[in-house]
């Protein structure tokens, strides 16, 4: 696991596009495509300001969707479905040779896991919670489950930290549960490219970044990812005890 500090959010967001432009890039290269996983929320916005705008020979990547509340529509603000589609496909310069959404409505836990399980995942975005779940794998997280998704229950601080960040106006509005990718269906990804900015988040750096491994930190669990590197800016790297890349 490799961490990178950076100045601002701006600069931590473009710092981690870039590796992961290169890493779909260096895949592309080698396999005639690549496939990887998208996350969302407020700590991918920098990040995907930059990655949209690359070169990547996007007809040549199939995207996978991260996690998805339970009970809400893709019209809903914080519907995933359409924060993918306004802030990333819809920004891309041509089309994705696939995208596989989840909609909590249908059969998407088998037909999209379906699909992820047919070849390696290549590079996978993703970010930690404040609680320190990875995707909506709130803690006591399940290591162990072999299939791809999951319904989870979302824990309170999950939940308002949903609120905090403006995406519902009160914690009863956020929903209870979520289809999440398993914390082992991410683990299997070549790549990891996982971004924190904000200050909201040193806790939960700190505890999976020094801390022991365990489920109750679940991003701890990337420390046991041979080529995760980790993104934050100066606020959320505040509570770090040890000197780390910049």
């Amino acid at each position: 696991m490799e961490v990178t500090v950076s100045n601002n959010e701006e600069a931590n967001g473009e710092r981690a596009a870039k590796t992961g432009i290169a890493a779909i890039k260096m895949t592309i290269a080698k396999k005639g495509e690549a496939r990887i996983i998208i996350a969302t929320g407020a700590s991918q916005f920098e990040m995907f300001k930059v990655l949209v705008k690359s070169d990547i020979d996007w007809s040549k990547v199939t995207v996978f969707h991260l996690d998805e509340y339970v009970g809400i529509s893709e019209s809903h603000p914080a519907s995933f479905r359409k924060y993918l589609k306004e802030r990333f496909e819809q920004q891309l310069p041509q089309a994705l040779k696939e995208i596989y959404y989840l909609d909590p409505a249908s059969d998407c836990i088998n037909s999209v896991g379906s699909k992820i399980s047919e070849k390696p995942i290549d590079v996978a975005f993703v970010g930690i919670g404040e609680n320190g779940h990875l995707a909506f794998n709130d803690p006591p997280a399940d290591f162990n489950i072999e299939t791809p998704y999951l319904i989870v229950d979302l824990d309170e601080g999950c939940r308002q930290q949903q609120v905090n960040e403006g995406w519902f106006p009160t914690l009863e509005a956020v929903p209870k549960q979520a289809v999440s990718m398993s914390v082992k269906q991410i683990m299997k990804s070549q790549f990891i490219i996982c971004t924190v900015p904000g200050e909201r988040k040193a806790n939960a750096v700190q505890a999976c970044i020094e801390g022991e491994v365990t489920n109750l930190a679940p991003a701890s669990i990337l420390q046991q990812h041979d080529n995760c590197s980790i993104f934050l800016d100066e606020n959320s790297a505040g509570l770090l005890k040890n000197e780390v890349g910049v």
